[in-house]
């Protein structure tokens, strides 16, 4: 049986540095995909009306927390020790939003005790499973 959860946050969304909107996203975790997390926006903080989600690695949100994070389509660090930002980006655009540091710790906890950090591969051995795949060839 999967644990999956739900944890709402307030956010700001940063449009420029004197235009802010703040909002409700929620933070998912869902032990059947261990290493993901996702952050959901509600349909009306989408230009299109629509729900949009974002999922990436449960880790870059943690390393986020601590400092500078992120290849890609989504970066994360630390701002002023009390928030954290998030960017996302896009081909539609960037996004840039700010969360309580402190918000996103209490969800990455919650997440270690369904699923401690290095445990998301669960007991699979490697080799065996790798062992058992060649003889099959």
């Amino acid at each position: 049986m999967s644990a999956v959860f739900d944890h709402t946050v307030q956010a700001r969304l940063i449009a420029d540095p004197h235009t802010t909107r703040e909002l409700s996203a929620a933070l998912r975790y869902d032990d059947a995909d261990p290493l993901a997390v996702r952050l959901v926006f509600p349909a009306d903080a989408s230009l299109d009306g629509a729900e949009v989600a974002w999922a990436f690695a449960r880790e870059l949100l943690d390393a986020g927390l601590h400092g500078p994070a992120g290849e890609g389509d989504v970066h994360v660090w630390p701002r002023d020790g009390s928030r954290t930002v998030i960017e996302l980006l896009s081909e539609e655009g960037v996004a840039v939003v700010e969360f309580d540091s402190a918000d996103l710790r209490y969800f990455l906890l919650r997440t270690y005790d369904v699923v401690a950090a290095g445990q998301e591969h669960g007991d699979a051995d490697v080799e065996t499973g790798l062992a058992a795949l060649l003889r099959g060839v």
